[in-house]
């Protein structure tokens, strides 16, 4: 009977030692759950941290490039351009020119396209300075309807160059864009580019914005 009763409950000092280490294991994992879940000095300086801008430096990029065409510049030129071959006395039988009245839309423009963030820089007082690329032709386009070629002189023994056309238009084309660099195109581009960017960067809430090119125009 006695080693019936034995086998049927299990001895007292076991029972007490299982629940005393359950105990344990459970105020262990309580207490370890407590501490984990108080804010380290560095949790709290992360909280009073301002947002630092690079959170929006892609939309603010994307956003400026989709400024690029807005910063155009175009103007209307036109010249008068003569070319053709010198052959003396011998001109009325071997000679070949051309006088051309040409005619072109020159567009210069700033490229944001490829702005990044490195090209933009934020202080603490939310200033932010922009490195942007300087202005540059970005298109020469021919008014077909206005130009004309006001005189063709071909010697009799001669067929003409059927190329001179159109070197007398690549010629036309330098003119005007040099015309329309020494009218000041490009500097019309960027303070156009700068007034853009300017206005947009204001609106997204920054206190002031310097806007900086990255070489200097050449010299007209």
């Amino acid at each position: 009977m006695d080693n019936e009763t034995k086998s049927r409950f299990p001895s007292v000092p076991v029972t007490i030692l299982v629940l005393v280490i359950g105990l344990g294991l459970l105020t262990w994992w309580g207490v370890r759950t407590v501490i984990s879940a108080i804010p380290t000095p560095g949790d709290i300086a992360n909280v009073f941290e301002p947002e630092p801008y690079e959170e929006i430096g892609p939309v603010t990029i994307t956003a400026i490039r989709d400024l690029a065409q807005l910063t155009t510049v175009e103007t209307v030129q036109y010249t008068i351009v003569e070319k053709g071959t010198d052959e003396g006395w011998l001109a009325w039988a071997r000679g070949d020119s051309l006088r051309m009245f040409a005619v072109a839309r020159i567009g210069a423009g700033v490229d944001l396209s490829e702005l990044t963030v490195r090209d933009i820089q934020v202080d603490e007082d939310g200033v932010v300075d922009i490195l942007v690329p300087s202005a540059t032709i970005q298109y020469v386009d021919p008014d077909e309807d206005a130009t004309q070629v006001l005189e063709r002189d071909v010697g009799i023994f001669t067929s003409g160059d059927p190329g001179l056309e159109s070197d007398v238009r690549r010629v036309a084309d330098e003119v005007l864009v040099d015309n329309a660099i020494d009218e000041g195109i490009l500097e019309h581009a960027q303070d156009n580019a700068r007034n853009v960017l300017t206005d947009f960067l204001l609106s997204l809430g920054y206190t002031d914005v310097e806007i900086t090119f990255e070489e200097p125009l050449p010299e007209s």
